[in-house]
């Protein structure tokens, strides 16, 4: 199974970091965030690698080049103008084939075992889910026997993670350009085509300043 590292984002709400340095090259604990993705996707038997970049993407390939270093091998899928999340993963579909893909969002940290995802699915994708962080408290998604769906009213929530895995046939008739991920999974959980899992460790979704520093915290206190 190849994986797909989304590091296109300009992360605005961390400037004046990313003003200089691209979102995911920002780094926690010494390291880049993107590059603990690298390392954990290569110790769980995940070689092939697409990354897509936008806002100073140069810097991203300049550092991690062609992959060797971390064990993996790495493509890229420039976009010049950002194309959303739909649109980035759409755009980088003729490099990562006609089976089923990991996608991680580059600018979360967590020590997530990528392994437990390097298996088929059922249905067009498989999402992890975690808990509501304090900053988005009313969740994304609810998840039964397995099953996600579209967060029904009273029912418990859980937050979409940023890692998942997507069958290439979730985009069948979409085309070039910026476009949502989330309006593409909707349609599939109503159609009963969406799996997922609970997220079983740490996880960060590194947007802010304060977010960086509870990575920081986490990463400090697992050494």
């Amino acid at each position: 199974m190849k994986a797909m590292i989304l590091a296109a984002g300009k992360g605005e709400r961390m400037r004046p970091l990313t003003l200089t340095t691209p979102k995911p090259l920002v780094r926690a604990g010494g390291v880049p965030l993107i590059e603990y993705h690298l390392r954990a996707l290569a110790a769980a038997g995940f070689s092939e690698i697409v990354i897509n970049h936008a806002w100073l993407g140069q810097q991203i390939e300049d550092y991690l080049g062609d992959g060797s270093q971390f064990g993996v091998s790495i493509r890229y899928s420039p976009e010049g103008e950002p194309l959303e999340t739909g649109g980035g993963i759409f755009r980088a579909l003729p490099l990562l084939g006609d089976d089923a893909f990991l996608v991680v969002n580059g600018d979360i940290w967590t020590d997530y075992d990528f392994s437990v995802l390097h298996q088929p699915i059922n249905g067009l994708a498989h999402l992890v889910l975690a808990d509501n962080p304090n900053h988005h408290p009313t969740g994304d998604f609810t998840l039964t026997e397995g099953q996600v769906t579209d967060g029904e009213p009273g029912a418990q929530t859980l937050t979409y993670s940023g890692i998942a895995v997507l069958h290439p046939q979730l985009f069948e008739g979409c085309t070039d350009g910026a476009f949502k991920l989330a309006p593409l999974l909707r349609k599939a959980m109503a159609e009963g085509q969406v799996s997922g899992e609970r997220l079983k460790g740490h996880w960060v979704d590194v947007g802010t300043h304060e977010r960086l520093a509870e990575a920081e915290a986490l990463i400090e206190a697992s050494r």
